[in-house]
């Protein structure tokens, strides 16, 4: 007699009118080998085996065109900005600089217009009639100008420097002999002035040549300079 089941595990067979019979078990145990069955012939979990990251199954990214373009913008305007800085610094240095060349010519002039005003007051003050509210009004033009940053110079015993003094008389002193001599101012006709290293009138003088000292030191001016490269002359 023929059994309708076919195997050890009974899912196969035939019938008697000669039809194939399938039979599908769906058992989780193997009634035969009695391990865990994985439906569709997968892998069972298990610790042999590592589990990929999701990191690297992720797919990689595309670089989206878009965004490119943006940090390019980006990267313009942020050039444009630091250009446009940089220019408009350099604008307010040069206009601080101009404001500040423009003010001191006007004070430069409004000084120079004073000058004779002072030349009086020297010559009253040398005379003795520089008194009373005179001197009180002269005193106060004296520090008005003063505080503007004018500066007189040319004093007695000066070295004669002719990028400062005007010589308008050149005397040689009895002492001077035949050896190094120097320039030096020894009547100061008219004083000089200057103002923000500009000199807005050079100091009228007479100058004498006199025997140098040891340890002074060497006349700036040139007439001071060729008198001290004369050699002595000869007693004999």
């Amino acid at each position: 007699m023929t059994s309708p089941y076919d195997g050890p595990n009974g899912n196969a067979g035939v019938d008697g009118e000669g039809e194939r019979i399938v039979v599908r078990d769906r058992r989780r145990i193997d009634p035969v080998t009695g391990e865990v069955r994985t439906p569709g012939g997968e892998t069972p979990p298990g610790p042999s085996g590592p589990a990929e990251s999701s990191a690297d199954a992720a797919p990689a990214p595309e670089a989206n065109p878009e965004l490119a373009e943006l940090a390019a913008q980006v990267a313009e305007r942020t050039s444009d900005l630091q250009r446009v800085t940089a220019e408009y610094a350099n604008y307010r240095r040069r206009v601080d600089r101009d404001r500040e060349g423009v003010l001191v010519g006007a004070r430069v002039h409004f000084v120079s217009e004073l000058l004779t005003v002072l030349d009086d007051l020297d010559r009253a003050e040398a005379h003795g009639d520089l008194t009373g509210p005179f001197k009180s009004v002269g005193d106060k033009v004296v520090g008005v100008v003063t505080k503007l940053g004018l500066e007189a110079f040319g004093e007695e015993g000066e070295p004669f420097d002719p990028s400062l003094h005007e010589a308008v008389q050149h005397e040689t002193a009895a002492d001077a002999g035949t050896g190094p001599t120097v320039t030096v101012i020894s009547t100061v006709l008219r004083r000089g002035y200057r103002m923000a290293d500009r000199v807005l009138r050079p100091a009228m003088v007479t100058v004498v040549d006199r025997a140098e000292q040891p340890g002074t030191a060497p006349a700036t001016g040139t007439e001071g300079t060729a008198a001290a490269e004369q050699p002595p002359t000869d007693p004999a």
